[in-house]
């Protein structure tokens, strides 16, 4: 396949990763977790996180983002999120069928909750007819490629916990995110009061593998038991702890996500050159949003592959990733004027 902007699930593995990987392969371990590997991995967490944090290996995000909502709510209950939340547009009804939950969806501008736009969803509270809302989970950064800033996530968790509610983040692309405000993960999320949260590695240069983060001791409760249940516990979990632990070390998640978000910068810059492709959103990690006429983009996919995020308004997407090149940007931006050229613009 020809590397492309598709996606940062598209690419490959980081050196680093792969070798801890291998290293990881050359002796036999205890299974389940109870290996030194997991140990030295929790340890790094931890002086990520916080001491109070406890950290669940699982096998991917909609298994964390699952794990994580089963831990705040049961099924008469309901979490409050974007309209375009992962856990909403992509993962199947996974939260509702394993839980049993309701989603309350928001629609926003820019792919961000705010307590304005939250509020007029937290009602019914006591009412035994009413979805009880229990959780407020927030993407960083969000599917758009939007950020919310500490301040935006502290008052957040502020309404969150005024409700007796929790607040989740969906860390996917959390480093990204972290190198863009020039801030720890500590800060974005334990310093604002965030319950949980999915912290994956998978774009950003891992195998596989992510993680649930619980912030809040309240919430573990069993937490092992319902891994299980859900089909999400790895017996050979030192490969996914391995991972993490060169990921956390010698700054590798910082490399990789400052080098793919530079590579949107790149491109972006790039695409104002190309006055019929109209971006977005703000540019603000590994992501471009762009509006192309439709013939434009659609021969353009014979070239490339991405996706068309919302065909209705010709709105495509972007993607960088850790081993993004200059020449790939220079390439596809070549591509594009000649698909351009080809259609009289």
């Amino acid at each position: 396949m020809r590397r492309g902007f598709g996606s940062d699930n598209h690419s490959g593995v980081s050196p680093e990763i792969l070798e801890a990987i291998h290293n990881a392969n050359i002796d036999h371990a205890l299974a389940y977790g109870d290996d030194e590997y997991c140990q030295r991995a929790e340890q790094l967490f931890r002086e990520c996180f916080g001491n109070d944090a406890k950290v669940y290996f699982v096998f991917n995000g909609t298994g964390a983002n699952v794990l994580n909502i089963d831990a705040m709510c049961r099924s008469h209950e309901a979490v409050v999120c974007a309209e375009t939340a992962h856990i909403n547009v992509d993962e199947c009804g996974a939260p509702q069928r394993v839980v049993g939950c309701r989603l309350l969806t928001v629609d926003t501008p820019d792919g961000k909750l705010t307590p304005e736009l939250v509020e007029p969803r937290l009602h019914g509270f006591g009412f035994e007819h009413h979805s009880q809302p229990k959780a407020i989970s927030i993407t960083q950064s969000t599917e758009l490629g939007t950020l919310y800033t500490i301040d935006e996530i502290k008052a957040l968790a502020s309404l969150a916990h005024s409700h007796n509610m929790y607040l989740h983040v969906d860390g996917a692309r959390l480093a990204n995110a972290a190198v863009a405000l020039g801030c720890t993960f500590r800060q974005m999320t334990t310093d604002c009061g965030v319950d949980c949260l999915s912290f994956g590695g998978t774009k950003n240069g891992m195998l596989m593998g992510e993680s649930v983060v619980l912030l809040n001791p309240k919430l573990d409760v069993e937490i092992k038991y319902r891994r299980k249940q859900m089909t999400q516990l790895c017996s050979k979990m030192r490969f996914v702890a391995a991972q993490y632990e060169a990921y956390l070390t010698a700054g590798l998640w910082r490399r990789n996500a400052e080098h793919s978000n530079r590579m949107a910068q790149l491109l972006y810059e790039a695409l104002k050159e190309v006055p019929q492709a109209k971006v977005l959103y703000p540019v603000q990690v590994n992501s471009v949003f762009v509006q192309l006429p439709r013939k434009v983009w659609q021969a353009l996919q014979q070239d490339y592959f991405f996706y068309d995020w919302n065909e209705a308004r010709d709105e495509v997407r972007w993607m960088c990733s850790f081993d993004t090149t200059e020449q790939d940007i220079a390439d596809f931006i070549k591509a594009l004027k000649s698909r351009l050229a080809q259609f009289g613009y």
